[in-house]
């Protein structure tokens, strides 16, 4: 008959210690896999989104439901797929959009959009109307409107491309951005299908 021994408090911690780390690791993993860090380089996003913060971007946004007008998303800029910009959607698949100076107006609603840096009053594109969403496809724009290249100037951003939705700023928190963002539902809640 084998006689039963206990294990030391050496192994015990060093059981412990394993563990831990496992769990850890796998943490870390699922972390990588849904969330991503990204550093805003630039003022397209004023007064949202500030020059040299750092967000929270969930790459598992969408896996469930589609991507909505007033979110704010991170994406693969399609002229050149390595580089990842930051941009509100402001019509989805679907919707006709115009953009007359500064008014957007989609599927004939005029947004007010208390978002928008309202200092610049520019828009630097041309004037357009009725463009139609296609399937998988969104438009885009900063909120910096005058200096912001978006849509406007280089079309619709495709599904595939969105890595995921912009959550929290978590660096450096600021006097009109304690990491949360501003819903902006309200804006779009008069817009129809």
């Amino acid at each position: 008959m084998e006689q039963y021994q206990r294990p030391t408090w050496i192994q015990l911690w060093a059981g412990q210690i394993i563990e831990m780390t496992i769990i850890a690791l796998l943490m870390v993993f699922l972390m990588r896999i849904f969330i991503q860090n990204f550093h805003i380089d630039g003022q397209s996003m004023e007064p949202t989104l500030h020059n040299q913060e750092y967000v929270l971007v969930y790459k598992g946004a969408y896996l469930l439901q589609p991507p909505q007008r007033g979110d704010i998303i991170v994406f693969q800029y399609p002229p050149d797929p390595q580089e990842d910009y930051v941009k509100r959607i402001v019509a989805i698949p679907g919707d006709i959009i115009s953009v007359v100076g500064q008014s957007v107006i989609v599927n004939g609603v005029i947004l007010h959009e208390p978002y928008i840096n309202s200092r610049d009053d520019s828009n630097p594109y041309p004037s357009f109307t009725n463009r139609i969403v296609g399937p998988g496809e969104y438009f885009v724009m900063g909120d910096n409107r005058g200096d912001s290249s978006d849509s406007r100037a280089w079309g619709f951003v495709p599904r595939q491309n969105i890595i995921g939705k912009v959550v929290i700023v978590y660096w450096p928190l600021n006097e009109n951005n304690l990491g949360l963002l501003p819903d902006a539902s309200k804006v779009f809640a008069r817009v129809r299908q």
